[in-house]
């Protein structure tokens, strides 16, 4: 990987793209959820996780040639812990996330006020805490597992990148939405939590996603290992740039 530092302009570009894809991320996609707790006949749980994954393709399509369109912390905690994204960067992308999930999470509160806790993530009431934990780890480990492929791997079809992780996290709202609100992402869930002050088990969703995505991007990074690949590879994608 390139050990050459990048300016501060270019650090300041990046988090603002970074900060652009949370904020549309964590406004779109709770903001469907407040609306589907308000009238679920006229949005119901299908919809809000075709928005979750509409507006990550999205906003993957439209930054990241610029930051690598990370907007979760876990993400980048992940590409960071295998050596495919810089640690010097790492606090400036999840200081732009966890601001742009507060604002995003600020600002719907301001129009639509605190229905539905905000789009906040919760455990089922069925759910024990433990089960909970284990359940974020493996959403987040899927998710991680795909992005590392489309993001390192040459044999993947990086510019398929948006429709693959929007996909994926469709699928897994799916299925874990009822569950643990299927977060994968601790800005996604602080930004809701500290603006309705609903902090139960926000500990859970800061904790099991980054496990579970250092865990897919280790996974990943090893099953397709190629050391002829590697030192290529480190260079162009030192940003984990989808």
């Amino acid at each position: 990987m390139s050990t050459t530092r990048t300016s501060t302009p270019d650090i300041l570009r990046k988090m603002s793209a970074e900060m652009i894809g949370t904020f549309a991320m964590v406004f779109a996609g709770c903001g469907a959820i407040m609306i589907s707790h308000a009238s679920p006949d006229l949005v119901g749980h299908g919809a809000v996780c075709a928005v979750f994954g509409l507006v990550i393709m999205a906003m993957i399509f439209a930054t990241g040639h610029i930051s690598g369109a990370h907007f979760n912390p876990a993400v980048t905690l992940a590409f960071a812990s295998i050596g495919r994204f810089p640690w010097y960067q790492v606090p400036f992308y999840i200081l732009g996330q966890c601001l742009a999930a507060i604002a995003a999470a600020s600002l719907l509160s301001s129009i639509m006020g605190n229905d539905g806790s905000l789009g906040g993530t919760a455990l089922a009431s069925s759910l024990s805490t433990g089960d909970a934990f284990l359940l974020e780890i493996i959403f987040t480990f899927m998710l991680m597992f795909v992005i590392t492929s489309v993001a390192t791997d040459s044999r993947a079809v990086g510019q398929s990148a948006g429709i693959a992780i929007g996909g994926t996290v469709a699928l897994v709202a799916l299925f874990g939405g009822p569950l643990t609100g299927a977060s994968m992402n601790p800005a996604r869930s602080l930004g809701p939590a500290l603006i309705s002050s609903n902090l139960a088990d926000l500990w859970l969703y800061l904790t099991a996603p980054i496990l579970g995505a250092v865990l897919g991007a280790t996974c990943y990074d090893w099953i397709r290992c190629d050391p002829a690949e590697d030192s290529a590879e480190d260079s162009e994608n030192a940003d984990g740039c989808c």
